[in-house]
This record gives C-alpha cells, structure tokens and sequence, in this order.
C-alpha cells in the first residue's frame, strides 16, 4: 500500500492544480470543504483557492472525527477562527470530518455562527434542523456523486462518476418541471485529480455548462436563495 501522506503529496502537487485551471477556466465557482490544518502546512495552495475566490467551508483543524475530540467547541472555534483570519471572511459552512457529528455539534455550529451544514445527506433540497440556538440549515451534500467512496472505498473504474451523472440527470428532468434541484459534486484532489479520471470530470462540467437549466452556485448563494424562498418556521 502507499502511504498516506503520498496521496496527499499528490493531491496537493498535481491534483490541486488541475482543478483550481479547469473550474478557472471554465468560470465556475467551488466551495471548498477545508481542514484548517491545510493553510499552515499547504500555504501556496491555500493561497491559491483563496486567490481564485473560492469560498472556504470549515471542516475541522484535521482530518479527525468530532466525536474524539476532548473539546469539540474548542477545535470548531479554532477552525472557524483559521479560515477567517486567513480569507477575511466569515465562515458560515461546516462540513465535519467524515460527516460524523457528536448530538452537540448542530447546537456548538449554530451558536458559534455557522449557518449551514453539509452534514446530512437526506434530501436534494436544503431543509431546516432545529437547534437549541435556533434554525440552522442543510444543504445537499452527496456519497453518490462523490470519489472518496466512488473510487477508494468502493474501487470503480474512471467513467464511473461521469455515469451516474447522466444517470441522475434523467431521473432530474422530469422533477425540475416542479421544483429545482440541487446536484453536488464532491472531489478529492487525490482522487479526482489523476488524468484518468480527470478527463471524466472535464466531461461532467461541460455537460452541465451545456444545459440551459443549470446554474453553478457555491453553498452561501444556496443558503440564502432558500432562506428567501422558505424561510425557518419561528
């Protein structure tokens, strides 16, 4: 097996690159799901994501379950406070470490300003959670269209990812007659990012720039078309 710290070695030096030029070149915003960590040890590729206006989501200090922290608020506090000094902006998504939260985490996120979470992955439409510190919200988030279980936990070939696209594209059409839908692509620059895969991604984002239905939004823009369309109940 190959280590660890070489998949992200790879991510980092060949991974990051091609996609910060291709969502560059295409034009398309991203949010990117961050673990604080990565500032301080990636800088120039911090840097980069920051230079090219993405928007950055708290996702822990490290890769690390929030459920072995000795003080949960403490590290998410830390997080939110790294990206912020680091972007000038706040940050009011969160996306724990492997989407594993403890009963406490909507209530510390909510109270300490986060106001949206990718944690749930129960609806193509964002939905209100209810929280001690009032409504905090749920965007989209996948496992389908996503390549850490796509291509590391489950191990399947390349088009795998650009299939399931058009495949839940079809299952879309008929819906979006109704009401919108939300379509979240979740990549790893590790995974992703190597060329035989990486071509199927370019194809996926030209398929979606093709169609004049479609929009390309990060979650703070989804957020607040929601929050205006269907406010919290009080």
């Amino acid at each position: 097996d190959i280590p660890n710290f070489c998949w992200a070695e790879y991510g980092m030096r060949a991974g990051m690159p091609r996609l910060i030029e291709t969502f560059e070149r295409r034009g398309l915003p991203v949010s990117v799901s961050i673990n604080a960590g990565v500032i301080g040890a990636y800088p120039s590729c911090a840097r980069a994501m920051r230079d090219a206006d993405w928007e950055f989501i708290g996702h822990g200090v490290h890769q690390k379950s929030l459920q072995g922290e000795s003080d949960e608020e403490e590290m998410i506090l830390t997080a939110i406070r790294m990206i912020e000094d680091f972007t000038g902006k706040p940050c009011k998504g969160w996306l724990s470490p492997g989407l594993k939260e403890s009963f406490q985490t909507p209530d510390i996120l909510k109270e300490n300003g986060i106001d949206y979470v990718f944690d749930w992955v129960l609806d193509d439409l964002p939905c209100w959670l209810k929280t001690d510190f009032g409504p905090l919200l749920s965007l989209p988030y996948t496992l389908e269209l996503n390549d850490s279980p796509v291509y590391a936990i489950e191990r399947q070939n390349s088009p795998e990812m650009y299939n399931r696209l058009l495949d839940t594209l079809s299952v879309f059409e008929p819906e979006l007659k109704t009401q919108p839908r939300v379509l979240t692509l979740a990549l790893h620059p590790h995974l992703i990012g190597v060329p035989h895969r990486f071509a199927y991604l370019e194809r996926m984002l030209d398929v979606l720039m093709e169609r004049e239905d479609t929009v390309f939004v990060v979650g703070r823009q989804i957020a607040d078309w929601y929050k205006a369309a269907c406010p919290p109940e009080h």
